[in-house]
Parts: structure tokens; C-alpha cells; sequence
């Protein structure tokens, strides 16, 4: 069969320079290069964007004008396009009501199951979602969690209820409450409440409302029990905070928490959904096991009308698996998944279809992957290539890249330096070519035996959240640590969880947006747009007002965005450069004003390295700023730039630049290669080293073997995700990881 190609021709879109492309058709192209080169602009800006756009003009205009809106590329011809399935490190939103097992279509399937074979039969699938009226709790309307009296406040467990167990307004002892509950003649008055069976504890906090007989001045009266949580729910959870007074709810406002709902217990459906079982396991139950423990649940069925629906549930289970998610449950909320979680369990979605001759885009699939998990992913994309699919991946693991069909690299360099194709061809190929990747595919950093002595410790003791399994260790001062791990061990848990609750001042330095405003660029972020109009102002003896695109210097047709959006209703927004202004966002008398022979727009089209050599020692802050964004290696990044256009990994660098002025400070990195070309590794631990030798502590979560090797002390959570994580199977230096037999991290080392 002839080899079909995805043809591009002319492509210009950001520092594309006429970039033409033959990309083949069912194979796995792998684009590569140093961050800010032009990948994405090729694969997402040009390729996807033109492929959505087109598949949308398919719908009537009605419809379009419901879906997002794609510009066409700038290119001269893009030929040869498949449908574009986008697999991108978006988070998963959804709120509360989504769930991974909603999300990948699992829990349907699992509905199905206990509506046909679970016992007692109640009747259609639908009684067992929480989504559905007739399936949720109807206490927490499917929440599983609700405001609720905060228990360890409300009651001293080891007192009993004559000494005061019973913390809440109006229970004092000898009160009118705490006398009908002792007339009740139910409770022992003298038995700790830590000694209360189940049943005594539930009609102490939870009775209903019932009539009792007491005896009040030698009369039998007849009064009403309830209790005490019910009544104190009643009084104030369920009343409206407007009708209460402010000493009223300063009162109950320490005796009240969010927990799980006292009747489903979390678990979000009604009594009836929750009493239908299958081989012992109600719903709830089954949807809380992770991935690999509940395909051997399902396994064990063997009722003949379940087996095709076993079959297909043990199928979308085995995928999650597969991609190293068998850790995770169908309970969890799909809002609580990282990134590169959210990446593999999009990819498991798509695996599940039956859709052919798709042009899957993936952005850093091996984000978040530990290398033992690499190869699972590679598995898994070579399944979406054997489907007949054509399968287009960013990305910069040299393991990742190994796999392809054909490669494009794409540089030199970043920024105005980049924007070209420098290598085409074969994995064989690229080891011999004079690119930077071609020279970094087989270079590891040496392991580091010079290791720093730390200057004290951060304890962390008894750590129990998520999967954590009373965690005790000590992370050392003075040093680069570094937290890894496979995915679902608790390296995040412990870390930006647990470690970060415990020492807040600690500086945590992530992936997430730093700003997505088009008004907001980096010379405002790090803090030099002030300095930089000041000096245009002392220049030119003006107010510097009049050098701010969102102040008194704005172009006044497009109030300072450089383009106008013009729209055409059920058609697409069209967006052109400001006709007054030509783009530059300011107006003309402003342009006319001069610091050293540019005007401020040329100025803010500078990259961070063409400022540096501009600013002189006159502006040492300005110049100390613009190091700091050279140091961490976006020195192609113009100041003008919007920052809603950054990567993850150039939003935690940039963050990164303005913060490496302070000292004495605790810095948290979350996975900080990511988006970082295997030539920039080196660069980034430079800088990790130059904060520590500054006085700093750098603690980071990190995956990259070569930042491994180059640590000065390494905690290696496990020993797998999940349950059978939560773990410190290892904290030593490199050297000593490299001797250590029951450390998976260590087995990759040695490799």
C-alpha cells in the first residue's frame, strides 16, 4: 500500500519561517526541540487548530456558533488532514459530580452490571447513579459530603457523659438537654463514650424525634428526645445563617465541619441502590477499589447474563492498568487528577473507541511517568498506531522519541532562533545528526559522589493523608533533595500536601498559569514594566503614563490589545492588527517618544536577550530582572509576549525568575524539566545549585533521571502507586540508590 503524507506547506504561525512538512499518514511522528522552537506552533497551531476548524465548518452555522472558535493558520496549504483528537495536559474539570469512572465511560458499564445480575433487584440502571434523582442520596443530593457537626469537636470521647463528654451549647451537665437524655433511661451516665457500642452511639447522635416520660416535679410529663447531632443539625446546619444572630453562629461555628454524609456515609447513592450486592460488594464498595484490585473482583463472576459486561468493564479496567493508573479508583473526582494523570486516562478513553484513521495529537504523554512506566505508554501508542490511526507526539523523553516511525526536530534554538526543521528521519538517523538532540539522545549526566552535608533538618512525622502510611522522614537543609517515585506513590501527597501545610513559608514553584490575560506579559509579571516606563518618562520628560498599553498611552481604536475582534455573529470572530496602531498597542505621538534610539513597542518586541544587551548598568534592576528570565532559560521570550501563549513548563520557570533574588528560603519544584529539552537539563540544575549555594533549600518532585543523579539526597516514595505506595522505601545519596535492591528508582539508575 502506498504511503499516504499530511502535507504542509508555508507555515508561518509565531517563529515558524516557511516551514514546509511531509508528515506520514498511520506511522507515530515524534516532533522534538528545545522549548520555545516552534513544536507546538507546528503541531498544535497549525495542524490541530486546521483540523478543528475545518471539522466545525461541517456543522450549520447555529451550531458553530456553540463550539470553540479555531483561526485559520498561517500557512500557504494544508493538505491531506485526518479528524484531530487532542490529547492534551489539560486538567480534567467537571466538579464533584465527575468521577474517572464517569469520564471514561467505566461507571455506566458498571450501572449496567448491578441492574441486571446485583441482588435484590431494584429495577433500571439509573437507581444506581448519584447523578440521578432517583439513585443519589437523597440526604446530600449525591454529594457524599455535606456540612456536618464536626464530631472530635462536639464530643470528648473519653469522658463520660456525668463528667461533660458532650461539648455542645446547651448539653452542659445538669442542663435541660443533658437531663432529658439522662431521663431517657438508655445511656449509661458513668461508661466513657469511647466504651459505646455502635447502636448507643447511633441513638445518642442520631435518633429521631420520640416521645419520653419524665418525671418533673413528682408529675410524669411527656417531653421529646432527639438526637443530640440530629437536634443541633436541625437547630443550625439546616437553618438559614441570615435568620441567626451573629453571637448565634459565632457559638455553633466551632462544632461545625464539611464531612462525609452521616446516611450514605460518602458514599453518594440512596439505602436501596447501596443494599443491591454482587458476590458481597454493593456498588459503592466496588467503585472505591483501585483499578488492578477490582478486575479480579469482576473476574470472579460468573453469572452467564453478566459475562459480556464483565468482559467489557475487565477490558476498559485492563487499559488503566496498562498505562500505570491502576492505582487510582472510579471514585475519584476527576478534579483531584494531575495533569499527566489527566493526559493517560483521556488516552484510555480513546482507546476504548472504535474510531480509525484518527489523527491523535499528544503533548508530553510521559509527563508525570516514572521511567518504568515509559514503556507502558509506548505500548499503548503503538495500539493507537496498529488501529490505523496517525499518531502525532510532542515531546522530549529520549525513550519516547525512541519508538518513532519519524522523527521531526525542529530549532536551532528557541524563539527567533528556532522556527525551522532541522532534522527529518529515522530514530538510527537523529543519533548521528549535528542538532542538540541528536548530541544529548545518549549523553547521562555522571552520578554526583560530592554530595553537600545539610545544614539541619525539616522533619515531617506520622504522615497518614491519602495513601500515606505514617511517613516519618527528615528532609535535609542546605541541599537539593529529590522526591521520586512511580505515579500514585505519594510524592505529591507528601510534598505539596503534607510538607507544604506543615512549612508554609516554603516558596512552591508548579506548572499552573501564571496569568491568561492577553494584557498580561512577562515585563509585567517580573516586575520591570514600571522601571521601563520611569526610564522612557525620565528620557523623554513625559509622564509615564503615557507609556502603559493599558493606561493613557493606549492606542484609543483598540484600546491597547493591538487587535481588533470584529463579530460576525454565527460566524467566526475575525481578530486583525489594529489598523491605527499597526499592532503595537500604543498610540503614534507615543511611538515618537525614544530611549537610546527605540521606541517603547520596539522595546516590548525585544526577547529577553536582545534587553539585556540593550539595558545598560544605568537600569541594574531591570537588568538583574532580565538575567533572572536568561538564567532559567527563556531568554527568547519577548517582554511583550502574552503570557495566556506559555507552556506549563515555561510557567514554573517564569515564576522561578522572580523568585531567585531571595535567600534563606525553602523552594518547592513540582516535575520542573517538564517542557524542558534534554539540553536544558544541565541549565536547570545549574540553577537549582546556584539557589543552594546562595543558602537556599531546594526540594524537588522529579522523575528525570539525570536531576536524579545530580541530587544531593534522594527520598524514593513507593514501592508502587496506589495502596501499595504511601511509603519511604529509600532516602541516601545517588550512590547509594544505586545499591539499593527494593527501589524501583534505583533499578532505572543502574540502567
Amino acid at each position: 500500500m502506498k504511503q499516504e503524507y499530511i502535507e504542509i506547506s508555508g507555515a508561518r504561525e509565531n517563529n515558524l519561517k516557511n516551514v514546509s512538512l511531509r508528515i506520514p499518514k498511520r506511522k507515530i511522528s515524534v516532533f522534538t526541540g528545545v522549548s520555545g522552537s516552534g513544536k507546538s506552533s507546528i503541531v498544535f497551531d497549525t495542524l490541530a487548530g486546521e483540523a478543528q476548524r475545518l471539522l466545525n465548518e461541517n456543522f450549520s452555522l447555529f451550531v458553530r456558533n456553540f463550539l470553540p472558535r479555531y483561526p485559520q493558520p498561517v500557512a500557504d496549504a494544508i493538505e491531506n488532514l485526518n479528524m484531530a483528537v487532542i490529547v492534551d495536559q489539560k486538567r480534567l474539570g467537571g466538579g464533584s459530580h465527575s468521577t474517572l469512572g464517569t469520564v471514561t465511560d467505566i461507571s455506566p458499564v458498571l450501572r449496567l452490571l448491578f441492574s441486571r445480575v446485583g441482588r435484590p433487584h431494584i429495577g433500571n440502571v439509573n437507581r444506581f447513579s448519584f447523578n440521578d434523582p432517583h439513585g443519589m442520596c437523597p440526604s446530600c443530593n449525591g454529594m457524599g459530603r455535606m456540612v456536618v457537626v464536626d464530631s472530635d469537636a462536639a464530643l470528648d470521647r473519653s469522658k463520660t457523659l456525668r463528667g461533660g463528654a458532650i461539648r455542645l451549647p446547651e448539653y452542659a451537665v445538669d442542663s435541660y438537654e443533658w437531663t432529658i437524655i439522662a431521663q431517657t433511661g438508655s445511656f449509661d451516665l458513668d461508661k466513657k463514650l469511647s466504651d459505646f457500642s455502635d447502636a448507643e452511639m447511633e441513638e445518642l447522635l442520631y435518633s429521631k424525634s420520640r416521645k419520653i416520660e419524665m418525671n418533673v416535679g413528682g408529675k410524669a410529663m411527656n417531653f421529646s428526645y432527639e438526637g443530640i447531632f440530629e437536634k443541633f443539625t436541625r437547630k443550625y446546619i439546616k437553618r438559614d445563617v441570615k435568620t441567626m444572630s451573629e453571637r448565634t453562629q459565632k457559638m455553633v461555628a466551632p462544632f461545625i465541619s464539611e464531612g462525609p454524609c452521616h446516611l450514605c456515609r460518602g458514599a453518594r447513592l440512596s439505602q436501596e441502590a447501596l443494599a443491591c450486592r454482587i458476590g458481597g460488594y454493593n456498588i459503592a464498595e466496588l467503585s472505591a477499589m483501585e483499578a488492578g484490585q477490582l478486575i479480579g473482583v469482576l473476574q470472579q463472576i460468573d453469572d452467564p447474563v453478566a459475562l459480556p459486561i464483565v468482559r467489557t468493564l475487565t477490558q476498559r479496567l485492563q487499559y488503566l492498568v496498562d498505562i500505570g493508573l491502576d492505582y487510582l479508583t472510579l471514585d475519584r473526582p476527576t478534579d483531584t487528577l494531575s495533569g499527566g494523570e489527566s493526559q493517560r486516562v483521556k488516552m484510555v478513553k480513546h482507546l476504548g473507541g472504535s474510531l480509525v484513521d484518527v489523527m491523535y495529537i499528544l503533548d508530553e504523554p510521559s509527563v508525570g511517568l516514572h521511567p518504568r512506566d515509559v514503556h507502558r505508554l509506548n505500548d499503548l501508542l503503538c495500539k493507537l498506531r496498529d488501529k490505523g490511526n496517525t499518531v502525532i507526539v510532542v515531546e522530549h523523553d529520549p525513550d519516547v522519541i525512541k519508538i518513532a516511525d519519524h522523527i521531526v526536530d525542529v530549532g536551532p534554538h528557541a524563539g527567533s532562533g528556532g522556527g525551522t526543521i532541522v532534522y527529518e528521519g529515522s530514530y538510527a538517523g537523529l543519533l548521528q545528526a549535528d542538532t542538540l538532540t541528536g548530541k544529548h539522545l545518549s549523553q547521562a549526566l555522571p552520578i554526583k559522589t560530592d554530595v553537600r552535608l545539610p545544614t539541619g533538618q525539616l522533619p515531617i512525622r506520622d504522615a497518614t493523608l491519602h495513601n500515606l502510611k505514617n511517613v516519618n522522614v527528615d528532609i535535609p537543609t542546605g541541599v537539593v533533595t529529590v522526591v521520586t517515585g512511580v505515579a500514585g506513590s505519594g510524592k505529591s501527597t507528601l510534598i505539596n500536601r503534607v510538607f507544604m501545610q506543615k512549612y508554609p513559608d516554603a516558596i512552591l514553584i508548579d506548572q499552573s498559569a501564571v496569568g491568561v490575560s492577553t494584557r498580561s506579559v512577562p515585563a509585567t509579571y517580573i516586575g520591570i514594566m514600571d522601571d521601563i516606563r520611569k526610564a522612557f518618562a525620565a528620557a523623554n520628560k513625559v509622564n509615564a503614563g503615557l507609556f502603559s498599553f493599558n493606561s493613557k498611552g493606549a492606542c484609543e481604536n483598540c484600546q491597547g490589545l493591538g487587535v481588533v475582534y470584529t463579530d460576525l455573529a454565527y460566524l467566526d470572530d475575525v481578530k486583525l492588527p489594529c489598523e491605527a496602531c499597526g499592532g503595537q498597542r500604543f498610540k503614534d505621538e507615543v511611538l515618537e517618544y525614544m530611549l537610546n534610539g527605540r521606541s517603547i513597542a520596539e522595546v516590548l518586541a525585544m526577547t529577553v536577550r536582545e534587553a539585556l544587551c540593550f539595558f545598560d548598568q544605568n537600569h541594574a534592576d531591570i537588568v538583574c530582572k532580565l538575567q533572572a528570565m536568561s538564567d532559567v532559560g527563556l531568554d527568547y521570550l519577548t517582554l511583550g509576549q502574552p503570557l495566556s501563549t506559555l507552556s506549563g513548563g515555561e510557567c514554573q520557570r517564569i515564576k522561578l525568575a522572580g523568585e531567585l533574588h531571595k535567600q534563606g528560603s525553602i523552594y518547592v519544584m513540582d516535575e520542573p524539566t517538564t517542557g524542558l529539552h534534554m539540553s536544558d537539563i544541565s541549565h536547570l540544575l545549574a540553577i537549582m545549585n546556584q539557589l543552594v549555594d546562595a543558602g537556599n533549600t531546594v526540594i524537588a518532585i522529579e522523575h528525570n533521571l539525570d536531576v536524579i543523579r545530580r541530587a544531593d539526597w534522594i527520598i524514593d516514595m513507593g514501592p508502587e502507586g496506589g495502596k501499595k505506595g504511601g511509603n519511604s522505601v529509600f532516602e541516601g545519596t545517588p550512590e547509594q540508590l544505586l545499591r539499593e535492591e527494593h527501589s524501583l528508582t534505583g533499578r532505572y539508575l543502574r540502567g
